[in-house]
């Protein structure tokens, strides 16, 4: 007997909203009530509830780290743009038969823990590492430069580890770019810059922003870039929050870091979608 559609349809948000409360909500829900409470030397929390938690956050130590790691966040962003976004284009207009080749380079870095390829990159920014060889092979430097534990460094491995996170959806984007918009831009006079400036930038930007947010909200959470790359100097949220749960020992604190970062990301979620929506209320008034 074949299943009534109506009956896989119940089942399947029965299924997803099942999942979303068990493995979504509860846990932020426990994260949210472990904010209220205090360290406890006995145990990871305890009683009294209290709002210290949120308090200690205004400390100019933690402010400097939240907006450090916004702007370590944001710069890598923004080198992933420039750098990916001619990938993708060039990506969407190579030949059909070589564009899977292209599309599975992209991919293969994701067949390797990001850590090892972190640690890979650490090689080659060491003091004796390939960077620093070619440098001093090209007559550029006199002595080996630090390259490492530098939020250069960060932002070198962010980009690195991310770039492929902006490529594909700027590649979905670009690929359903009509190309008769272009021939007709291009027939009214328009030069390539006009026609990127007015086609090819209003037509893709949908990807470009789904892009920067697939590589600024992980950006801010990725705390081992920043044991590797960027030693102690650079602290960023990902590694305060690491740290406030396996070596401090104050679960309380870190949840409600965790939980003043989510907000911020569901803020910034929360712009894309209002943003989103202006722009499509414009393309229907026209």
């Amino acid at each position: 007997m074949t299943p009534k559609p109506e009956a896989f349809k119940a089942a399947a948000v029965g299924l997803l909203s099942g999942w979303l409360l068990l493995f979504v909500l509860a846990p932020n829900l426990l994260v949210a009530g472990l904010s209220l409470l205090s360290r406890s030397p006995a145990g990871f929390a305890g009683w009294p509830a209290t709002l210290d938690n949120y308090r200690r956050l205004a400390d100019p130590i933690y402010l400097h780290v939240f907006a450090e790691s916004f702007a370590t966040a944001l710069i890598a962003t923004l080198f992933c743009l420039l750098l990916g976004y001619p990938f993708a284009y060039g990506l969407a207009s190579a030949r059909p038969r070589l564009r899977p080749l292209l599309l599975t380079l992209v991919i293969v870095p994701f067949w390797t823990n990001s850590l090892v390829r972190i640690y890979a990159i650490r090689g080659l920014l060491a003091a004796k590492g390939a960077v620093n060889h070619l440098l001093l092979a090209a007559g550029l430097i006199d002595q080996p430069v630090r390259l490492l534990y530098t939020q250069a460094a960060e932002i070198i491995g962010l980009v690195y580890v991310l770039l492929p996170f902006m490529i594909l959806p700027l590649y979905g984007s670009l690929e359903k770019l009509d190309p008769r918009l272009l021939e007709a831009a291009r027939d009214l006079g328009a030069g390539p810059f006009r026609r990127f400036r007015h086609v090819v930038l209003p037509l893709t930007l949908p990807g470009i922003v789904a892009g920067c947010l697939l590589v600024f909200l992980p950006a801010l959470g990725l705390f081992y870039v920043g044991d590797v790359l960027g030693g102690s100097r650079h602290l960023l949220v990902g590694n305060l929050l690491k740290d406030q749960f396996l070596e401090a020992q104050d679960w309380p604190f870190g949840a409600a870091a965790s939980l003043v970062l989510i907000g911020l990301l569901l803020a910034f979620l929360a712009l894309y979608a209002i943003a989103e929506n202006r722009v499509t209320a414009a393309g229907d008034d026209r």
